[in-house]
């Protein structure tokens, strides 16, 4: 009686194993992998502008775009003003906050800057 009851419970394993393998390669994929790898053409590179030099004498401007607000990261700014007007005192360092925050743009503040003459702008968010 054992025996037939191993036997029956060995036949219905193994016809179960084999529906679970019919099934499961007629499924889709679990998963899908994408390719990392540029399937377009890069883009024309441009070279970087030209290094000012030095600074000394020059006039740079310090842009926060208000990333988290509009004192998240200003202070790095100060921090950043205070150090050229300790170690580099030639330089005028003029800070500002863009108008329109980190998602907008603000033609005014990029007119007044190139309308100064300025060497160079840093323009982020600090913090």
């Amino acid at each position: 009686m054992k025996r037939k009851v191993l036997l029956g419970s060995f036949l219905l394993l193994t016809i179960a194993l084999i529906a679970v393998g019919t099934i499961s390669s007629q499924q889709e994929p679990s998963i899908t992998v994408l390719n990392p790898a540029i399937s377009s053409p890069m883009v024309e590179r441009v070279p970087l502008a030209p290094r000012a030099g030095t600074l000394e004498g020059k006039t740079i401007y310090l842009v926060d775009m208000q990333w988290g607000g509009p004192d998240a990261g200003y202070s790095v700014f100060e921090e950043m003003q205070k150090w050229f007007s300790k170690n580099m005192p030639s330089v005028k360092v003029v800070l500002k906050r863009t108008q329109n925050g980190w998602m907008g743009d603000d033609p005014a503040l990029r007119k007044e800057i190139v309308d100064k003459g300025a060497a160079g702008a840093v323009i982020g968010i600090g913090g």
